[in-house]
């Protein structure tokens, strides 16, 4: 439950970083907009009026929607989201590849990139619109059971908090189980509480459809299969 903001100060619902998110991305669809008015009219209407909204959410320090839902950008969005489904792999090939974390990518579109650094420490980087930017936090993984499970969580002071858990089991026939749990929560008050709230649906919508796309990226010489989820 939110606190409300003093009487004086009740119009503002957004802190410094979400604003100064909101108006850089102003800007830059601003600026987009004018330069190509004329080639695409209508797409630079859009923008132009998409970046005006942006910059006076980030001048004035208010949202509207947030307003109306009784929202404060101190307050963090969870997203949590499980899934199982059944690979047509053996165990071990299965947590093999998925023990390389810098293979998520090539299955989890909104993941840019996953660098492995020394110590099971790796450095992720979110995909987000170009008017956004980037965000990136670094993680560690902090369970390893070989062919069993592996299970991460990025490290303090991270602008997104993410922590994931992989479970493999055989199911008797020379498959395997895979039970997925993964979270992501932005920091309060934090650059990724900010973009986390503006993008949360989406983004909520992008993770489960790349956690389906793993058991079709493993699944390739199956590809008349259809998901046996659980």
């Amino acid at each position: 439950m939110c606190t409300p903001a003093p009487a004086e100060n009740n119009h503002i619902n957004l802190n410094w970083p979400e604003r100064y998110t909101s108006i850089i991305g102003g800007v830059k669809l601003g600026y987009s907009g004018f330069k190509n008015l004329f080639a695409s009219p209508f797409s630079s209407i859009v923008k132009i009026g998409a970046g005006g909204y942006l910059l006076n959410r980030g001048v004035t320090g208010h949202c509207e929607l947030y307003a109306k839902i009784g929202k404060y950008t101190d307050d963090p969005d969870n997203i949590n989201i499980r899934s199982a489904f059944i690979v047509h792999k053996p165990r071990h090939e299965v947590y093999a590849f998925w023990r390389r974390l810098d293979n998520l990518p090539l299955f989890m579109k909104h993941l840019k990139s996953v660098d492995l650094l020394p110590n099971d420490r790796s450095k992720w980087v979110l995909r987000l619109p170009t008017v956004v930017g980037s965000v990136s936090w670094m993680a560690e993984i902090v369970k390893d059971k070989p062919g069993e499970m592996i299970g991460w969580s990025s490290l303090p002071g991270s602008v997104i908090d993410n922590v994931g858990k992989v479970r493999f089991r055989d199911t008797g026939d020379g498959n395997t189980r895979v039970d997925i749990v993964i979270s992501y929560q932005p920091a309060a008050g934090g650059v990724g509480a900010g973009i986390a709230r503006i993008l949360s649906p989406v983004f909520r919508s992008m993770v489960e459809k790349d956690i389906q796309n793993f058991k079709h990226y493993m699944d390739i010489d199956y590809a008349t299969d259809s998901i046996n989820y659980l």
